[in-house]
């Protein structure tokens, strides 16, 4: 264990360290949910598109899958775990590349935001690959905005890993149960 947490600590210093100054507010504006909120837009018209009336399934079951996974990584896992962020870290701290004074909460172990967007992307891919098959790109957004958690000094390659699993869980869970609701609603 004490060698996967010395990688984890040198993969994120080298992953920090490729920064540059014009870099800073972008990685620090896309980190944030609300810049996102076209994309979230457009996703929602998809859903309607496919599943009409039925569409409220899937965005309770979505924001269920959101919920929980931001839940189980901020409520349950970074308070039992205390992993301090590399942003507290102080063996690292005069190392991390720091954004805007933003260090985020004391522990770190494991990322809300990757547990948020992997459970989104996750369960917006699932319930939209057969008529769209660009969905799969929604991987790439949850990667981007892991990743600037990474740039912005607050979280370890890890804490990125294990929130995303966990969100991509709880998508699938929620995603089976949608799929089950549905059905169940139509044969009435």
């Amino acid at each position: 264990m004490d060698k996967l947490i010395e990688w984890d600590i040198e993969a994120f210093l080298w992953l920090n360290d490729l920064h540059a100054s014009w870099l800073d507010p972008v990685m620090y504006f896309l980190t944030n949910t609300l810049a996102w909120t076209p994309l979230f837009l457009v996703l929602l018209y998809l859903m309607v598109r496919v599943h009409g009336k039925q569409t409220w399934i899937f965005l309770l079951a979505l924001t269920l899958t959101i919920a929980c996974a931001d839940q189980v990584t901020s409520s349950l896992m970074k308070p039992y775990f205390a992993r301090l962020r590399p942003s507290h870290n102080p063996e690292i701290a005069a190392a991390v590349h720091i954004v805007n004074e933003y260090k985020g909460g004391r522990y770190g172990f494991a990322s809300s935001h990757a547990a948020n967007t992997f459970g989104a992307a996750t369960f917006l891919f699932l319930l939209l690959r057969g008529r769209y098959p660009a969905a799969k790109w929604l991987f790439l957004w949850a990667v981007l905005v892991s990743y600037t958690r990474i740039y912005l000094g607050v979280h370890y390659p890890g804490d990125l890993i294990v929130g995303g699993t966990v969100g991509a869980a709880f998508a699938w869970l929620f995603y089976r149960l949608a799929m089950y609701s549905k059905n169940t609603l139509s044969q009435r």
